[in-house]
């Protein structure tokens, strides 16, 4: 039995996940601190949420809730946190697993922490996860840090996409919950608000979170409402408290950086439409516009070098 201390609930929104649930349920049950497999059916078409029951009926520990209507990870996530009772709380995607002994490298680091998140092992579908299993050393993350590694780019950290440890009682003592109607970057918001908060952030390096990339995910496929919901979210943190001028400055970056691609998807759907007030509208600040002008020069340049579409005007892949 685990220490209390460390006990842990799982969360796992699943939608349409009957191909890799069992893995991903079975590598959680693999961790002693594991007290609580919540898995939430988000409206799945499969037999996701048969084999969620048939899971549950094997161990106590697993529970299932489904949900009747599709309403995104934040929705589903926010249910499991209302149903579990351990003191420490993490999220695990359906199609993603852990190795054994995670959990308890965490909790090692753990200390008078309230979120202590390590380095995903990225692995390409179908293949073994390439990593040596190392001592962890844990650093402090600040607020500043955390938002300037989730600008995007090639260079960009993406830190938004951890799955940390998260200490129940900051959560509730700040009334923190996802967002519900946020369905891209609801990571990246939670962690930033909580921060802006006064949370202890650490980070360490692999433990054992295997986050599978799959070819032609969807995940890249961000509507126009889920970019402006990521962008605005910005404002509501910067409302928490009073933020220093380094703090303010890396967030003003953050919006900047997701009104650019937000701008470029309105471009590309106006383009398309022939909707010469959006096309302008897209134009609206001189950072967006020399974004945009950039953007612009590089297709024609793609185009005229036969490396661009023939056809479209615009790339919709160029947009994420």
């Amino acid at each position: 039995m685990p220490s209390p201390d460390t006990a842990t609930a799982i969360i796992i929104a699943a939608y349409n996940a009957e191909a890799t649930l069992e893995r991903a349920v079975l590598s959680a049950l693999a961790q002693p601190e594991a007290t609580e497999i919540c898995i939430v059916d988000d409206a799945s078409t499969d037999g996701t949420a048969t084999l969620a029951r048939a899971l549950a009926a094997r161990d106590a520990r697993v529970s299932v809730h489904l949900l009747t209507l599709n309403g995104g990870p934040s929705v589903a996530r926010n249910l499991a946190i209302t149903s579990a009772t351990s003191p420490w709380l993490t999220i695990l995607d359906a199609d993603d697993y852990m190795i054994e002994g995670r959990l308890a490298a965490l909790h090692a680091l753990s200390g008078d922490a309230d979120f202590i998140a390590d380095t995903l092992i990225r692995t390409p579908f179908g293949e073994e996860p390439r990593w040596q299993r190392r001592e962890p050393k844990a650093q402090a993350l600040s607020f500043t840090s955390f938002v300037l590694g989730n600008l995007g780019g090639a260079d960009a950290l993406d830190l938004g996409f951890m799955k940390p440890l998260m200490r129940r009682a900051f959560l509730d003592t700040h009334g923190l919950r996802y967002q519900a109607a946020m369905r891209l970057g609801e990571d990246y918001e939670l962690y930033a608000r909580a921060l802006a908060h006064g949370a202890r952030f650490v980070t360490c390096g692999e433990t054992g979170y295997i986050s599978v990339e799959r070819p032609g995910s969807l995940s890249k496929e961000h509507s126009a409402r889920d970019l402006q919901l990521l962008r605005d979210c910005d404002d509501g943190i910067a409302a928490v408290r009073t933020l220093t001028p380094e703090e303010a400055h890396a967030l003003r970056k953050h919006w900047q950086s997701v009104d650019r691609r937000l701008q470029w998807r309105r471009l590309i759907t106006a383009v398309k439409t022939r909707d010469a007030g959006m096309a302008l509208s897209a134009f609206h600040s001189v950072d967006a516009a020399s974004f945009l002008v950039g953007k612009l020069a590089e297709q024609v340049w793609l185009r005229s070098t036969g490396r661009g579409p023939r056809r479209a005007p615009l790339s919709t892949s160029e947009a994420h």
